[in-house]
């Protein structure tokens, strides 16, 4: 039997795969089904042989394997003490308490089960020291709790030594394990070399090879390897499974053709369910991994039916998790009640998460509950500074809802997490707008706004002229930020440069970025803008900006104006009476 292989994507849950109608009763075949990660068909002739071969340790040792392998610590623990009670003599079955103590992080109790094993045994056998240190690499496979190396290795190393003919190639798989966590990839290479010097047949550990290719980024060679390993037995499902996480790896690295690879991993992962019987730790592993392929419309109909089909799983909780966030994903209207059910059902909030107030986040947005997003969202990044970017959703929500000043004060946190980052530039136009409306309201309420609120506008905007130079909008506002921030009464022309870097963008430089209509919406306030200010000094120049604001729209109120303004006489004298 051999360690779970090590995931990209975290949440590892037991795997299982079909088998035939009739299961054969040995336990050689029994450690094939676990090799190749078909767990409830090893369950099933596991506890055929317990029933048949009460008195044989080993059955129990295994079957306690699988169980946990599947995150079941207290059926594992139950199997276990049955094996001891069965045959005393057969030492793996204290390995197996100690490791499922392990999955429980209760390391003291686990040394004394480890040290009931190593005196149970013979002198020169060599597997409870194999055992062992393949229950500290994987902790019990919990995989929240980090391998512990330093207590593995003189037992692999023992074992080694026992081992002194290599007849079990099992000893070097083990510690191929061991340094493939740790990402020695010299060293794991060897180990299963070895292994397969041995064994040139044993497809675990060139799954592992595969595997350890992918956990260097070295996706070609991984391919290649696991390509390998389904040519040569095309029903070895774990295989298939490491080949989809590979994909859904390689797609995460490589955004371009994000699209493309997650569709081959999940092609993939089906052909590993297709090789399965379905169970439920199968399907919720294939969950997680829609979750993580942002597979978003299938994720909601799997979780759905899971939830119906297994109402009272102790692993609810993660199928409720999935549902709810497949919902929000999908913008499904009943998101925000299968959220506040879930927060309802999770009183000991230890158990939340980051993504749990996401989500929580996102189906309030959805509700149209834009400040209690707010503190969902806020609490999200607080847990995971990663999910800043959720911010952004949250501002632009209080934005369209013309909250302005609370917008503002959403992007100024978001550019603060995410200062360069993808979306960095639209927070800093949101940021700019956003203050620049909020004064625009603060001024029609005569509510005497500080002109601080322009201030920050005009540097956002600013920044967004230097990063991004050819960004139109961010000129425009400019001109409109100085037009507020001059003297009302003796405009000093704060606005010209703006205006005209604008014009001279869209018609001298760049006239394609002038051809839309939004854009010669905005042609014509620049050119309006700058002929009334231009009115009382330079009336020829004033009179061709006008002209040049009628030429795009003859019917414009401000040019028109402008135009009877400058050609209109000049007011008579007063007369004097004597």
């Amino acid at each position: 039997m051999m360690k779970m292989t090590k995931k990209a994507i975290t949440l590892s849950l037991g795997l299982v795969v079909i088998g035939s109608a009739s299961f054969a009763q040995n336990l050689n075949d029994a450690k094939k089904a676990i090799d190749a990660e078909q767990y409830a068909k090893a369950t099933s002739m596991l506890k055929s042989l317990v029933s048949s071969q009460a008195g044989k340790g080993e059955n129990y040792f295994s079957l306690g394997d699988v169980y946990l392998r599947n995150q079941y610590v207290d059926s594992a623990k139950a199997v276990f003490n049955k094996g001891i009670a069965a045959d005393p003599k057969y030492a793996l079955n204290y390995v197996g308490l100690g490791q499922a103590e392990l999955a429980v992080k209760n390391d003291a109790a686990a040394k004394a089960d480890f040290d009931k094993a190593i005196a149970a045994a013979s002198k020169k056998d060599y597997l409870p020291y194999m055992y062992i240190g393949k229950a500290y690499v994987s902790k019990g496979y919990n995989t929240t709790d980090k391998p512990d190396f330093a207590n593995a290795l003189p037992m692999l190393q023992k074992a080694d030594e026992l081992d002194a003919s290599d007849k079990d190639p099992e000893t070097f798989v083990a510690l191929g394990d061991f340094y493939a966590a740790q990402k020695k990839n010299s060293e794991a290479l060897s180990n299963y070399l070895r292994a397969l010097n041995i064994n040139e047949n044993l497809l675990r550990a060139k799954v592992q090879i595969g595997s350890m290719y992918k956990e260097s980024r070295a996706f070609p060679e991984s391919e290649t390897q696991l390509k390998e390993v389904i040519t040569a037995d095309p029903n070895y499902g774990p295989a298939y499974r490491e080949i989809a996480e590979l994909y859904m790896q390689w797609a995460n690295f490589e955004p371009a053709n994000f699209a493309a690879k997650s569709a081959d991993a999940i092609t993939n992962y089906k052909k590993y369910l297709d090789l399965t019987d379905k169970s439920f730790d199968a399907r919720l592993r294939y969950a997680q991994f829609l979750y993580y392929a942002k597979d978003w419309k299938t994720l909601e109909t799997e979780t759905a039916d899971l939830a119906k089909t297994y109402p009272n799983n102790q692993k609810s909780m993660v199928i409720n998790r999935l549902q709810a966030y497949s919902a929000a994903e999908n913008k499904n209207p009943e998101s925000l009640k299968m959220l506040n059910d879930f927060f309802a059902k999770t009183p000991d909030t230890s158990r939340l998460i980051a993504a749990d107030y996401l989500y929580l986040g996102k189906a309030q947005l959805l509700a149209n509950q834009d400040s209690l997003a707010l503190i969902s969202i806020t609490k999200a990044v607080a847990k995971d500074s990663t999910n800043s970017e959720a911010l952004e959703d949250v501002g632009k929500a209080l934005y369209n809802n013309k909250k302005y000043a609370q917008a503002a004060d959403v992007y100024k946190n978001a550019i603060k997490l995410n200062p360069n980052g993808k979306g960095s530039l639209t927070n800093f136009y949101y940021l700019g707008s956003s203050d620049y409306y909020n004064y625009g309201q603060a001024l029609s309420a005569n509510k005497n706004p500080d002109k601080k609120i322009l201030v920050e506008a005009d540097s956002a905007f600013a920044h967004i002229n230097k990063v991004s130079p050819e960004f139109t909008l961010a000129y425009i506002f400019r001109g409109r930020i100085a037009r507020l921030t001059d003297d009302q009464t003796n405009p000093k022309g704060l606005l010209v440069p703006y205006y005209e870097q604008y014009l001279d963008l869209v018609t001298v430089k760049k006239p394609d970025l002038g051809a839309s209509p939004a854009e010669k919406k905005n042609q014509v306030e620049a050119y309006t803008n700058l002929g009334f200010y231009y009115s009382p000094t330079d009336k020829a120049k004033a009179t061709d900006l006008f002209n040049k604001a009628l030429a795009i729209d003859p019917a414009n109120a401000n040019a028109t104006t402008g135009l009877k303004q400058l050609t209109a006489p000049a007011p008579k004298a007063a007369v004097k009476h004597k």
